[in-house]
């Protein structure tokens, strides 16, 4: 049986990263006044400023080490999706609608064809999330970075009566989960190692899977934007959470005091099930660590559930609910989540 494996040992300690964000978090005192105040929703997963009648919504996020198997691919093309993904999906969360977004770019050298690559993936990430890319930042660091590193910044609107802060929710409404298409981009440390410590390389093909493990590590993050935008114009959606870092205990986020049933999981992607396997990876360990076949959730009354199921289209289903507690529960495989 090969070696247990975690997120830990291959060098990303989500609660070691909590408490530094914490560390940080508790030296920024200073608040605007007037037109550009915080709107203060803690833990959530966009920054919200006032703007009158409207809310603006920051927030920034990378593509991490899904840039290795990139380079080691050769490939680059998609991970500018990857970019505008990790981004546009914490931007809805609350309601807002992604209108604009820069982008920034630390390398070592400055490689044309690498940039034009980059390039075609953010303008696609754009498109389909129907945002202009306003502007952007390539600085060349040879004594600082390796390689390159790739990040960016959505700026986003809503409504202030129509922010949705995850209070509304109360026991006994439903979770709807929305499919992932693989692993996105968080947890990429972890499965690097995986596939490294039994000699995989990426352009090889291994049994569970349909093409390389390469390809199946690109597969692009989707991008949520036009499905959800439509779905909270329609439907009475209380919360919502991006299943990225620390994977179902993204849903601790919502609102205090209550906690989450996931009595039918989505069914992993097979790119999950090969490596638990690889790596001898506990539940526990995979559902904290990647989204495991669910990328996006939301939380509807149990009345309007089955119609957001059926608009939200292909893949999507309730897998649990709302309950009076401080953790997220699956209870068909003993796990039990109390921080996020």
């Amino acid at each position: 049986m090969p070696k247990r494996m975690t997120y830990a040992q291959a060098g990303v300690d989500i609660d070691k990263k909590s408490r530094s964000i914490s560390a940080l978090v508790e030296h920024l005192k200073f608040k605007r006044e007037g037109l550009g105040a915080p709107i203060d929703l803690p833990g959530h997963f966009t920054g919200l400023m006032d703007f009158g009648d409207y809310a603006l919504t920051l927030c920034t996020d990378g593509v991490g080490t899904k840039l290795l198997v990139a380079d080691a691919m050769r490939k680059w093309d998609t991970i500018g999706i990857d970019c505008i993904a990790m981004n546009v999906n914490d931007t809805i969360c609350v309601g807002s609608e992604p209108i604009g977004f820069v982008d920034y770019i630390a390398i070592d050298r400055p490689d044309k064809k690498v940039t034009s690559e980059v390039g075609k993936g953010l303008e696609r990430g754009a498109e389909m999330s129907n945002m202009t890319i306003v502007g952007g930042e390539i600085a060349v660091l040879p004594e600082l970075v390796k390689g390159f590193d790739l990040a960016g910044t959505c700026l986003g609107m809503v409504k202030k009566d129509e922010i949705i802060t995850g209070d509304a929710i109360k026991p006994g409404d439903a979770l709807v989960g929305l499919p992932s298409s693989g692993i996105h981009s968080n947890g990429l440390t972890l499965a690097r190692k995986i596939f490294e410590e039994n000699r995989i390389g990426y352009k090889e093909k291994v049994k569970g899977l349909n093409r390389s493990v390469g390809m199946e590590l690109l597969e692009p993050t989707t991008i949520y934007v036009r499905q959800v935008l439509k779905l909270i114009d329609k439907f009475d959606v209380k919360g919502m959470a991006n299943i990225t870092g620390g994977g179902l205990r993204n849903l601790r986020r919502l609102k205090k005091g209550i906690g989450f049933e996931i009595e039918d999981p989505m069914r992993p992607n097979p790119i999950f099930n090969v490596m638990q396997e690889l790596g001898n990876v506990t539940d526990n360990e995979m559902y904290q660590t990647f989204n495991m076949g669910m990328g996006y959730c939301m939380v509807v009354p149990e009345r309007e559930s089955s119609d957001v199921v059926k608009a939200a289209g292909k893949g999507a289903k309730v897998v649990g609910h709302a309950v009076r507690s401080n953790r997220v529960t699956v209870p068909g495989l003993g796990l039990k989540y109390s921080k996020y």
